[in-house]
């Protein structure tokens, strides 16, 4: 009954040429009633592979041998999964996937998910996508109780969570397991009996249900995915999304849904829209993509400046772009040319290796920033380093003016819910005001959208109208989930 597994290795410190943006969190996937159901997942998991690029994993579960099979593996999802002898493995019509992105734990072949175990009621699997803000409490409590801990990750503590209750049935075991725990959350688990997706009380990570339709008067499957372009690949129609605190119960007799934690006020992570999702997924009822280009046109309205091209800084700052370009009336060019084959650079982190990292990623477009006052826009300044390469990059190139528009607001304040962020510290603009941060790198002028011109762009007629039914709490530290870990190391209020 225990899945297959690999040896433990340690994956080498990469060299991250994007280090200056906010990092991915997970991808979550699960499939019900599939035939290939681990190649459906794998599928999946190549659209969200956006969200995660660490290391990559599925399990499956076969009715025919009541067997769970799994495979984890570190890097791509193309990587890990590229072996067709690795595929027969994994075999059944059910089957859960996750890309990871470490916001805990060590990039070890231990923490990769979906993480498995087995209980007196059989096998379960876990996968989760966000952080809990408890799980160092958790942690120490079960410890002290006798757990042992096969890994580092937070995910594990659902795990032993589940161990210890004293409920009879999976689900409610679950249940029991959710309510101790504090944070942001989106998971799929897979018994023998049963594909679960679970969202946080507060939504803050996303989660859609999707349906695949059958063949030959049969039934369709049921799909589970952090976001909508995970239904697209595999050509799944969007039912609806996971609602915040819902359980959705799915098996043979159909899907249930469950809400134990009763009312609940929404704070979808506003991130999401700026940079996290992949720009043809659709969150929450919102495009992410016309959510973008909102944005830069609400950019070029709040901070116009007289310039000859717009350029973004690809791929994240495309659509802003092309709607600040818009809006503006300036012509958008394609000033910076992004490499796509870069990918993970194991190589000696040395400084001047560093240096070069961005060169590997984007080569300035010398014949359009030549001469030209360019606008560069972005998604987001988190250290300010990469901003200032290829601001220096592009005034390389030629160009008499360099000004930077940003599409979100100044990032002050670390996220604890699942985003990989540095300390408050080391973000620019928690210790630096606008003049200083424009000088630090080297732009003629630089403008972050509003806080009120974000939800704007959502469809808001500014932050107070949308009813806090968002998180922002790296623009504004209100942080609308308890950080009980943190609070209790460094005390209240220090985030």
């Amino acid at each position: 009954m225990h899945p297959h597994s690999t040896p433990s290795v340690t994956l080498p410190d990469p060299v991250r040429a994007d280090e200056d943006h906010l990092q991915e969190e997970c991808a979550v996937f699960g499939i019900w009633n599939a035939k290939d159901a681990a190649t459906l997942t794998t599928l999946g998991l190549h659209a969200l592979q956006h969200r995660g690029q660490e290391a990559a994993g599925i399990v499956s579960f076969d009715p025919q041998d009541s067997r769970f099979h799994s495979h984890r593996g570190l890097g791509l999802v193309g990587d890990v999964f590229s072996d067709s002898r690795v595929m027969a493995t994994l075999a059944g019509t059910r089957a859960i996937g996750h890309n990871r992105y470490a916001t805990t734990g060590a990039t070890l072949l231990r923490n990769v998910q979906p993480l498995f175990a087995e209980f007196a009621f059989g096998g379960l699997a876990v996968a989760h996508n966000g952080n809990l803000t408890n799980a160092d409490t958790l942690r120490r409590e079960l410890i002290r109780r006798g757990c042992l801990f096969q890994s580092t990750t937070d995910t594990e503590v659902f795990v032993h969570l589940i161990a210890i209750s004293l409920y009879a049935t999976v689900e409610d075991r679950l249940i029991d397991a959710l309510k101790r725990v504090t944070g942001a959350y989106s998971l799929v688990v897979l018994s023998q009996d049963a594909l679960i997706g679970v969202r946080d009380p507060m939504g803050v990570r996303p989660l859609v249900l999707g349906r695949l339709p059958g063949e030959g008067g049969k039934d369709g499957a049921w799909v589970l995915a952090s976001e909508t372009c995970g239904l697209d690949i595999i050509g799944a129609e969007f039912v609806r999304d996971v609602e915040p605190g819902e359980l959705v119960v799915i098996n043979d007799n159909g899907i249930r849904s469950l809400r134990p934690f009763g009312d609940t006020q929404p704070h979808f992570c506003v991130f999401e829209y700026i940079y996290f999702a992949r720009p043809d997924s659709v969150l929450e009822g919102l495009p992410v993509y016309n959510v973008r280009k909102e944005i830069g046109r609400e950019l070029a309205h709040e901070s116009g400046v007289e310039a000859d091209v717009v350029v973004p800084v690809p791929d994240s700052g495309v659509p802003s772009a092309i709607g600040y370009a818009e809006a503006s009336g300036i012509p958008f060019e394609l000033g910076i040319i992004r490499n796509h084959y870069v990918g993970r650079t194991f190589i000696e982190p040395t400084d001047q290796i560093r240096h070069l990292g961005v060169k590997m990623k984007h080569s300035p477009n010398r014949p359009i920033l030549d001469g030209k006052r360019v606008v560069l826009v972005d998604d987001s300044i988190v250290r300010g380093t990469t901003s200032r390469k290829i601001v220096d990059m592009v005034r390389a190139a030629g160009a008499s003016e360099v000004h930077m528009r940003i599409s979100s607001p100044p990032t002050k304040h670390s996220c604890f819910y699942g985003i990989d962020t540095p300390e408050r510290s080391k973000l620019l603009a928690a210790q630096n005001d606008l003049k200083k941060m424009a000088e630090l790198i080297g732009v003629d002028s630089l403008a972050f959208i509003s806080l009120d011109g974000l939800y704007r762009a959502m469809g808001h007629e500014s932050r107070k109208a949308s009813r806090s039914t968002y998180c922002d709490a790296c623009f504004t530290g209100e942080y609308p989930i308890a950080l009980v870990d943190h609070d209790a190391e460094y005390g209240p209020g220090t985030a």
